[in-house]
């Protein structure tokens, strides 16, 4: 009895480990024993004398099953619904959905970090779970491809056989190891020579120590958050070089993952309903500033964007906004209007437009290419710049699949005091 209910706990744990080449990865592996309910245990004969407990342990793990599996049940209702439990027919698309509830369990299990210190156990566990079972539909995203077949009798026959989504085969088993990798660095701090503080009660220094008020300048409106604090001598040198190592590891981690996210978004259609929004011309897509300076003789994207307001992140993504909408708009297609008139002046007319629609056409690829160098060079100067307009148009428009985007990420070089 004990041994079939294992079996059965452990083929619900198979249902839902998910990878790209069918086993599992590293991470997930190594979480297995964090699992509370889907934990696989191997069979045991029942003892002659010794029956009750293992009965005793089948039971408890069916008792922390039954949650777990209801659980589950609720997420993937929700994913087919499109997020509309009332069923009336008006949720969104299931990619938007699964972009969606990637994103608030990011928010629920990483949300409230601001220290460095390891993640808790059941968060960790929690975070496991709940994204293998979010991306385990990710294996029936599939491709046909032709291949041959042979025969016995030596023929071969072209077929069509299913592989997973190349972009899906190449980009998850990389966000996965992205995700591990982070969560090994959080691991890391364990024993560490600083410590955090409330801010309201580390202005007397009474313990000796040194603080970094001087850092968090910008975080004085947000009492709540701690303040990280080393002893009065400093960090010693071979931690400070350990701390440098982690944050230039956690900014690779997260160059990787933006990376692996604007490929994808890059793939995706642009959505009618974006390019029916934007104005009818450049000038009043990007306003009277800088369409002057782009549309003038001697344009230099570094100058024009040292002449721009650019003192917060929200200006400049506003400004990539505009930027990124005028290409779209010099860059669409003006449809030739119908000539009215017979002969010679008809024909001379017609001439006449090809040849405005000629030099009409080219000048509108030079300043394309111009919007689009200067918004390479702002991406450049914000490298954190978070989604743009089209961006956000595209997410919500999706119908392809998996957005790439899964990795929790810290800011770590907010929080680490390896300055002083």
């Amino acid at each position: 009895m004990g041994s079939g209910e294992e079996e059965r706990g452990g083929a619900s744990e198979a249902a839902f480990t998910d990878s790209a080449d069918g086993s599992s990865s590293s991470s997930d592996a190594a979480s297995t024993d964090d699992w509370p309910a889907l934990a696989l245990a191997a069979p045991k004969k029942t003892p002659a004398c010794g029956g009750a407990p293992d009965a005793e342990m089948s039971g408890k793990q069916k008792r922390r099953a039954g949650p777990e599996m209801e659980l589950m049940k609720e997420r993937f209702a929700k994913l087919l619904l499109g997020e509309d439990m009332s069923g009336s027919g008006k949720g969104v698309c299931t990619a938007l959905a699964i972009a969606n509830a990637i994103t608030n369990l990011c928010a629920t299990i990483f949300g409230q970090l601001w220290r460095l210190e390891p993640l808790q156990p059941e968060k960790k566990a929690m975070w496991r779970r709940e994204m293998d079972w979010l991306l385990c539909i990710s294996d029936h995203i599939v491709e046909l491809v032709p291949t041959w077949q042979s025969f016995p009798d030596g023929t071969r026959l072209e077929i069509m056989t299913s592989r997973p989504r190349s972009d899906l085969y190449i980009n998850l088993p990389a966000l996965r190891k992205l995700d591990h990798m982070l969560l090994e660095i959080l691991d890391s701090f364990r024993d560490t020579e600083f410590w955090y503080v409330d801010q309201g009660i580390c202005a007397a220094d009474c313990d000796g120590s040194a603080s970094f008020r001087a850092a968090f300048h910008r975080r004085d409106d947000k009492w709540w958050l701690p303040v990280p604090r080393v002893p009065p001598g400093g960090l010693r040198d071979k931690t400070r070089k350990q701390l440098q190592h982690k944050r230039d590891c956690a900014n690779q981690i997260l160059k990787a993952a933006m990376a692996i996210n604007s490929n994808a978004l890059a793939e995706m259609d642009v959505p009618e309903s974006y390019l029916d929004s934007l104005p009818k011309n450049g000038r009043a897509t990007l306003g009277d500033v800088i369409y002057r300076y782009i549309t003038s003789d001697h344009f230099s994207p570094e100058c024009l964007l040292d002449s721009l307001d650019l003192s917060t992140e929200y200006q400049a993504l506003e400004i990539a906004s505009r930027v990124e909408a005028s290409v779209h708009v010099w860059r669409r297609r003006v449809p030739a209007k119908p000539v009215n008139g017979l002969g010679r002046t008809a024909s001379a007319r017609s001439w006449s437009m090809v040849r405005d629609m000629l030099m009409d056409s080219e000048k509108r690829e030079l300043l394309a290419e111009r919007a689009e160098g200067l918004l390479i060079c702002l991406k450049q100067r914000f490298p954190a710049l978070t989604q743009t307009s089209l961006d956000m148009s595209k997410i919500q428009y999706n119908k392809v699949g998996l957005l790439a985007s899964v990795c929790p990420f810290v800011c770590l070089s907010t929080h680490l005091p390896v300055n002083n």
